[in-house]
């Protein structure tokens, strides 16, 4: 291949069909006909003398070779993008919705400073909370479903953050805080005035927040190493109707501990460490590469950074 006879142009389509990893949504994104976006693959293809982008069920997947090529086409549009876009952002003029998922406690948590911030910075941005049933939100953002996504999504972070899967990924991520979990009560159970014991914990009956309905959780699963299991009476899909339950119950839930807050019914209830170690909740903020450098959603995301590190007093 002849560099000096290569149409950039196909460098700009290639990179958007990664990115989406479907031809008719990156046809939409460059303004241009899916026929037109395979042209430009299909030239490609025969300038680099490689398949590229092989056809599946639901879109496209590269070959090794364009997994290879694309860091270092991403990294050189993006130079010259950032050399040649408008350096200056002004958000009171900007239009823009946003569409977030998460689960009622993070949306509790965080929505009343962001709002306040729209209203204040930047009036003509809205926001629509979408309801958050998964802890894979990746389908979502690739779809153009979402925005962006907040919440603890540990299996997916994990593949993020390292291997081949993660040069390739067109989501983006980044850490948010980091709590831990503990075990909420009423303020009449039984064991509110009790140390809180393994044997105890295991004999109570649970309500278990579970985004898809399942009664099986990470607790139970760290109950499980040691032989243990407990009985989940109730199974619930938002943290909210958990802590209801709790409080006005003898069952026992577990929540993150700075989420009992958004609860709204903190005078209601009594948390305790629990009996046994469980895995840190990190909540993590995540979008896709499509909207890295919209400066409209490059402004939410240094929001979202900014409240954290207000609500937190992390440094």
């Amino acid at each position: 291949m002849n560099f000096l006879t290569l149409d950039l142009n196909l460098l700009r389509v290639f990179d958007t069909v990664m990115v989406e990893q479907n031809l008719t949504r990156a046809a939409d994104k460059l303004a241009m006909t899916q026929p037109a976006v395979s042209n430009a693959i299909k030239r490609l293809r025969y300038s680099l003398n490689d398949e590229l982008l092989i056809r599946t069920a639901y879109g496209v997947k590269p070959t090794p070779r364009a997994e290879t090529l694309w860091p270092s086409i991403r990294e050189a549009l993006s130079t010259l993008e950032a050399a040649i876009a408008p350096t200056s952002f002004d958000p009171s003029k900007a239009v823009a919705t946003f569409r977030m998922a998460m689960a009622d406690s993070t949306a509790a948590l965080w929505m009343p400073t962001l709002i306040t911030a729209f209203e204040r910075e930047a009036p003509h941005m809205n926001a629509r909370m979408v309801p958050l049933t998964t802890r894979e939100p990746r389908p979502l953002l690739i779809q153009g479903d979402i925005d962006i996504a907040v919440g603890f999504f540990p299996g997916v972070v994990a593949q993020l953050s390292g291997g081949q899967g993660a040069a390739r990924s067109p989501i983006r991520h980044e850490r948010l805080y980091s709590g831990h979990y503990v075990c909420v009560m009423s303020k009449n159970h039984p064991l509110a005035t009790q140390e809180l014991t393994l044997d105890k914990y295991c004999e109570a009956n649970h309500c278990l927040v579970s985004f898809s309905g399942r009664a099986h959780g990470l607790i139970d699963d760290e109950l499980l190493k040691m032989g243990r299991e407990r009985r989940i009476l109730l199974t619930v899909n938002q943290f909210f109707t958990g802590g209801k339950v709790v409080a006005n119950s003898d069952l026992l839930t577990v929540l993150p501990l700075h989420f009992i807050a958004s609860t709204g019914m903190s005078d209601s209830l009594v948390w305790k460490e629990l009996p046994f170690e469980t895995p840190e909740v990190h909540v993590d903020m995540l979008w896709h590469e499509r909207d890295a450098r919209n400066p409209a959603h490059k402004w939410l995301r240094d929001h979202f950074v900014n409240m954290t590190h207000e609500m937190f007093q992390t440094p």
